[in-house]
């Protein structure tokens, strides 16, 4: 079982997002990651998943979102170039001035933005890849005793020259 992701073009139509949820869900397929936007068309959405699955049963996965009527395009991003982001806000709380100097000192290292500060707490929103998110959510959660972590899924694009994530 590996993280596979597919990017499909569908209908930007009500129920269309529930209808591919449901196929995932009516399978047992666990969604890792999903994120829906319209694209240059705005009767076209795009939707950028991750799924966990062996080979086998993404082939299945595939083949079953191509049968879909609204689905336009289903790509496979798994084996090809991309670049790819994940939106994260993270709360650190409870803490002090000098605490504070260390999570600014942290979001430069990351090259985040501390969007929001209070007297004893600081907001950094991070635009990262999946593993760089972790590895901060890691260290914050190494550093100070109290953390809040919001999430969106990834978003990504096939690359146009051969750079990987």
């Amino acid at each position: 079982m590996k993280n596979r992701w597919i990017a499909l073009y569908v209908e930007n139509q009500v129920g269309v997002l529930a209808k591919v949820s449901g196929l995932f869900s009516g399978k047992a397929y666990n969604l890792q990651s999903l994120t829906v936007g319209t694209t240059e068309d705005e009767t076209i959405s795009r939707m950028t998943i991750c799924v966990a699955s062996d080979d086998i049963t993404f082939e299945q996965i595939k083949k079953q979102l191509n049968r879909m009527v609204e689905v336009i395009k289903v790509i496979d991003l798994t084996g090809v170039p991309i670049h790819m982001k994940e939106i994260l806000f993270a709360k650190v709380l409870g803490i002090s001035a000098d605490e504070k100097a260390e999570v600014f000192r942290i979001a430069q290292v990351f090259g985040v933005e501390v969007t929001d500060i209070g007297s004893d707490s600081a907001l950094l929103e991070c635009k990262l890849t999946e593993r760089r998110n972790n590895e901060l959510i890691a260290l914050l959660r190494s550093k100070f005793r109290r953390i809040e972590v919001v999430r969106g899924g990834a978003v990504a694009i096939e690359s146009i020259s051969t750079s990987c994530r």
